[in-house]
């Protein structure tokens, strides 16, 4: 390879690294997995060796930027925080042997070393301060140098100790933040059921939650904290690691389940292993080991260079794949009408745990790889928690390509693929497999209101079968409600009064309770003011609803078709049969509330893939602020709010000049810009 040939290489690699620790870091929202990320790094160092006159000072090489890993950047809507200690990034070994030769360097400086070997923890880290041995500050990295100050977010967290169990007049801690693997599947299956855009790994479900602008979101979301190493100390003297460690675990803090320390490389090559053998047993996301000498004199003699300190190693574990065969392609339909493919596979051990079935995404997924049933497939576990399928190594005589099905397994109903998503969905908001997400909606704030029906609470309806529709909250059974647990007589008579009051919610407030997809709050009080009742808008052509100004085609469309349906007119129906108001007069002040309106007038065109929001979801706060949404670029485009992989729209929008926005650009212009979950 000429230097020309390497230059250009060097430069490709560097951008794109920096790409991928802006989504990774910054973002919250990775698109490679970590060992991919690993490796481009390698190719770029070994290449910067070869070629060392092309080493430039800003490369992912040599310093850690903004938006390079492992780093962050501070975000603007926290204050800033300059740790008075660098928070130093790691060194990453992928091999035994250069962790032996790791080894050998530090014996060509230091006599006798000896080696502390701990869990490397998948989490975002953190600088923690205490005066007097109380909690007086929390902030992320960042960038090692710059990090955010992120204090209210920390107290939040369960296991972080707000007052220690010695007054020691100063001490910072380092620690990593993460989310446990069963609380990251919560959390997964929470998102599902809000139609919000699920998080890739704990990792960044933990970043994402701790980097709230709202305490309250993070509180929710049960993170928890290791600390394992003492930054800064006034008024005690410590001589080693693990003698730093032992104290740290005295004054209170939650330090690494297991550490252990060694005089031989061979044991400390022993314990990694051991560490890797157990990852799929850990409660907590484990992606390496890190061995760090231990006495801290001869740190200073071993020092750091401009990026890693060159006293600690981490040992990355590559991803472990398996082949297996796949035995059936089974179709799921989830809350949100979603139709999920989903494998099931001959038993395999993989990274701890036996694997049998695994997510196979979307019908795209399935076209790109050539899936088909009988495939020999090559398995891994996407950051060691969730299975998933690599690649397919071999086809079974005679197999046909997988075809998805033309209607819901559910309910039978015709499932449809909008433009621009990736899924099939059921659009029968009767879908038994829908319930409980329309359930929640129902009963939500904006919508009927009904305090006291939480998604535990109507899972458990569901569940006891005392609910299969809205109208049979309802019908209720008083005797059976309070028998339920953690249903007292109070509980009982508060719930049946808040249902009894939400019967009175304006007719804008029942539409919207219906969870018509694309029709927002605006929406529904667009068509609450055209028309005088429910039973009128049942019989509104698609022609009504194009003469109502601010009402776009889609949402035109998309309430024709829900309103021509057998279940809504029967559902509708029983509603009223209950009681529930499902005419415009009687509204009270509360249900008439002015909505801003920043995008009045305003047609936005929605392409790519938004980091936080769904289509639908996006499409909802555009209509509810008064805009309108359509499929097609033109001169009379107001915006163009463009995500990931964003194409021939995002063209055709440049060549005519049309605004086009972020996802922040947006949520600022919208005044939502804090509230990102």
């Amino acid at each position: 390879m000429n230097i020309t040939e390497a230059k250009e290489q060097i430069e490709s690699l560097r951008a794109r690294l920096r790409y991928h620790g802006q989504r990774y870091y910054v973002d919250d929202a990775p698109e490679i997995d970590d060992y991919t990320y690993d490796m481009m790094m390698r190719q770029l160092e070994g290449l910067e060796a070869a070629f060392p006159e092309l080493v430039t000072p800003d490369s992912p090489t040599q310093t850690v930027a903004p938006t390079m890993r492992p780093g962050g950047a501070a975000s603007a809507k926290f204050a800033p925080v300059v740790h008075q200690v660098v928070m130093e990034s790691l060194h990453d070994s992928f091999s035994e042997d250069e962790i032996r030769d790791f080894d050998n360097r530090i014996r060509e400086t230091v006599e006798h070393p000896a080696y502390v070997v701990e869990p490397k923890f998948d989490g975002l880290s953190v600088s923690l301060e205490y005066q007097d041995g109380i909690l007086v500050r929390g902030s992320t990295r960042g960038d090692g140098v710059t990090g955010e100050d992120v204090t209210e977010n920390i107290r939040t967290i369960s296991n972080v100790p707000l007052k220690l169990k010695e007054t020691i007049p100063y001490l910072e801690v380092r620690g990593e933040v993460y989310m446990s693997n069963e609380n990251f599947l919560k959390l997964l299956e929470r998102q599902e059921l809000m139609e919000e855009k699920p998080f890739k790994n704990p990792r960044n479900a933990a970043a994402g939650s701790l980097r709230q602008k709202d305490s309250r979101i993070t509180a929710q979301r049960n993170l928890e904290i290791f600390v394992f190493n003492v930054q800064q100390i006034q008024g005690k003297t410590l001589r080693g690691h693990k003698e730093s460690l032992d104290y740290l675990t005295e004054l209170g803090f939650p330090t690494p389940p297991f550490y252990h320390r060694y005089e031989d490389i061979e044991q400390v090559i022993g314990e990694i292993r051991r560490i890797g053998g157990m990852r799929g047993e850990l409660p907590f996301p484990v992606d390496g080991a890190v061995v760090k000498l231990d006495d801290f004199a001869q740190r200073q003699q071993i020092g750091s260079t401009s990026k890693f300190p060159k006293w600690a190693e981490a040992f990355k574990y590559p991803p472990e794949e398996k082949e297996t065969e796949l035995l059936d392609i089974e179709i799921n339909v989830g809350r949100t009408g979603v139709l999920t493919p989903t494998g099931s596979f001959a038993p395999v051990l993989l990274a701890g745990t036996t694997v049998s079935r695994a997510t196979l995404h979307n019908e795209d997924f399935i076209k790109e790889k050539d899936i088909r049933i009988g495939d020999t497939v090559i398995l891994r576990k996407a950051g060691e928690i969730i299975p998933e399928v690599v690649a397919v190594k071999s086809h079974k005589p005679d197999s046909k390509p997988f075809v998805m099905p033309t209607v819901c397994p559910s309910c039978g109903s015709p499932v449809i693929r909008e433009e621009g998503e990736a899924a099939l969905r059921c659009d029968n908001t009767q879908c038994p497999a829908q319930l409980l997400r329309h359930l929640i909606h129902f009963v939500s704030r904006n919508a009927m209101d009904i305090e006291g029906l939480g998604p535990a609470l109507l899972e458990q309806l569901v569940t006891e079968g005392m609910v299969s529709s809205p109208a049979d909250l309802y019908r209720l059974d008083r005797q059976q409600v309070a028998s339920l647990e953690r249903m007292g007589e109070k509980s009982t008579e508060n719930l049946f009064a808040a249902l009894e009051a939400s019967k009175s919610r304006s007719m804008d407030r029942l539409i919207y309770a219906l969870g018509i997809r694309h029709i927002g709050q605006r929406a529904a009080q667009l068509l609450a003011q055209r028309f005088s009742s429910i039973e009128e808008l049942i019989h509104a052509g698609l022609e009504d609803l194009d003469q109502i100004d601010g009402f776009g085609e889609i949402m035109a469309q998309s309430a024709v078709s829900y309103f021509s349906l057998q279940q809504t007119k029967e559902l509708i129906a029983q509603l009223e049969a209950c009681g529930v108001q499902t005419h415009w007069e009687n509204k009270s002040a509360a249900d008439t509330k002015v909505i801003p309106q920043p995008f009045a007038g305003v047609t936005f065109v929605l392409t790519g893939t938004l980091p936080h929001y769904t289509r639908e979801q996006a499409t909802a706060l555009i209509e509810q602020a008064g805009g309108k949404v359509s499929s097609s670029v033109s001169k009379k485009t107001g915006y163009v709010l463009a995500g990931e992989e964003a194409g021939s729209k995002l063209q055709k929008a440049q060549a005519l000049g049309v605004p086009i926005l972020s996802e922040d650009q947006f949520l600022e212009r919208l005044g939502r810009n804090n509230e990102m979950e």
